[in-house]
């Protein structure tokens, strides 16, 4: 199943932060390189380009984005739309391809912009194979050093084949974690950078305060995918676990975005669309953010002589080195009931409930005091992080024959986590069922009604007709997903 890319939280008041409250939070305002001639020069994605894989036309992109940088007195980016769609439009994914553009370019406000359209698709197969030919398109464009992508399928027994469209050198490619307690592929490739949720805090003044698990951020370990040389620092279950990382990503901690459907209103649809501001969440806000954050890294790198950094053998392991020093602590999420969706058990040896007791395949547990399977590392500390990122020589193979395994933690030896043996996929009938006001990741305006909306809880071939998700979530109307 492709994992509709979270879907959108519709708030009653644009609560969001705006893009200067959002960077300074994290440190990533601040950013300042030292060139090999001694000039200061601003990090900022300068020099790098950033490419995101999205579904579907949006022919209002480029001048929401222009709305979006007014009002924030951010600089309009050299922006390039590959459009593989043709004329087909859908206002979910016009509001996805929104969140991605808007949340990369706060972030990295000087980077360069490439948005890959990918074509729709009937099946689930046509879905995934034209997302595909999307990250390819993107890999094979000149400049690109940093692919993003806000969706997901379920785990299926053939992904492992696709590993490589995500190991090209000089390239880093991020993926959301998802919005429900299962992991997604392709967040789940060991050669893939996953990002995760978190509900950000600031203090009265704006300063970064804290940060809890936002209950919905998704995670586990790997049906299918090994453990990577990378991870043997926090577990040792032989599984890759996801994610890796975290950012902001709670609609009510979100950011604000501007967006206008290819469509009018009406059900002739035939007046002219109006654009609106609303809040965005979900880990596909993260994704992107973090697109920003590594293209402020190569850019530095590219400052000091240094080439910039790929994914697999370079940024992975060098994210990992940092462990504890580069990330903000995240707190578990106060919400503990298995009806909210979410990674839940996955926190760091917090947590009573567990997915591991209704479905074995899905191994949302704990791996250590420094890594979990709701946020992974943890947020970034923007400054020290970077720096730390930017001087790193670390490169590691991705799967390496001999374990290092922790002298202490959970993962050492006598305490590990529970090895999630992959197992035939459980039967289509669902195994639990969630509340009637339950709806995985949408709230309206209107009132406190939610709807619910059903997500297979099992786990099939992507070539098994299901449903395709993608990851965001927006404020003040609500378009279902696909």
């Amino acid at each position: 199943m492709l994992v509709e890319l979270d879907r959108r939280c519709l708030l009653s008041t644009l609560t969001g932060l705006t893009p200067s409250q959002l960077t300074s939070a994290y440190g990533l305002d601040g950013i300042s390189f030292q060139t090999i001639s001694g000039q200061s020069v601003q990090g900022n994605g300068a020099g790098q380009t950033i490419a995101l894989i999205e579904m579907y036309h949006d022919p209002n992109l480029a001048s929401d984005l222009h709305t979006f940088d007014q009002r924030f007195g951010l600089p309009d980016p050299a922006l390039n739309v590959i459009n593989q769609a043709g004329n087909q439009t859908n206002s979910s994914w016009g509001q996805e391809e929104s969140l991605d553009v808007e949340v990369a370019h706060a972030v990295a406000p000087a980077a360069s912009i490439v948005v890959v359209e990918a074509a729709a698709g009937i099946t689930n197969d046509q879905m995934f194979q034209n997302l595909m030919t999307a990250v390819q398109t993107a890999s094979q464009t000149a400049g690109v050093t940093v692919v993003s992508m806000s969706w997901g399928f379920n785990e299926f027994s053939g992904e492992t084949q696709y590993d490589s469209s995500f190991n090209t050198p000089g390239i880093t490619y991020i993926a959301a974690s998802g919005d429900t307690a299962s992991v997604d592929y392709p967040a789940a490739s060991p050669y893939v950078l996953s990002v995760g949720a978190t509900t950000l805090n600031l203090s009265a003044s704006g300063t970064y305060s804290s940060e809890s698990a936002w209950y919905d951020s998704g995670g586990g370990y790997s049906l299918y995918e090994p453990e990577p040389s990378y991870q043997r620092s926090v577990q040792s279950t032989g599984q890759r676990s996801t994610p890796d990382v975290a950012f902001d990503g709670d609609p009510n901690t979100g950011l604000q975005v501007y967006f206008t459907p290819a469509a009018g209103p009406g059900p002739d649809q035939s007046a002219p669309p109006r654009g609106s501001w609303a809040t965005y969440g979900g880990t596909s806000l993260g994704a992107p953010a973090w697109a920003g954050i590594i293209a402020i890294v190569d850019q530095g790198r590219l400052l000091t002589g240094m080439p910039g950094l790929s994914g697999a053998t370079q940024t992975l392991p060098s994210l990992y080195a940092q462990a504890g020093s580069g990330f903000h602590a995240v707190t578990a999420t106060s919400i503990t009931s298995p009806w909210t969706g979410g990674g839940f058990d996955g926190w760091g040896g917090f947590g009573t409930w567990s997915w591991d007791s209704v479905w074995p395949d899905i191994g949302n547990t704990s791996t250590s005091a420094s890594a979990n399977t709701q946020t992974g590392l943890g947020t970034p500390v923007g400054p020290g992080l970077i720096n730390a990122l930017v001087a790193s020589q670390l490169t590691a193979p991705v799967f390496s024959p001999t374990p290092t395994i922790p002298s202490s933690g959970l993962g050492s030896p006598g305490n590990s986590a529970p090895l999630p043996t992959p197992v035939p996929p459980p039967s289509p009938t669902p195994v639990h069922g969630r509340r009637r006001d339950h709806h995985g990741r949408v709230r309206h305006h209107e009132g406190a009604r939610k709807i619910h909306a059903v997500r297979p809880h099992h786990r099939t071939s992507v070539k098994q007709g299901r449903p395709f998700q993608h990851r965001s979530f927006a404020s003040l109307r609500h378009y279902r997903g696909i």
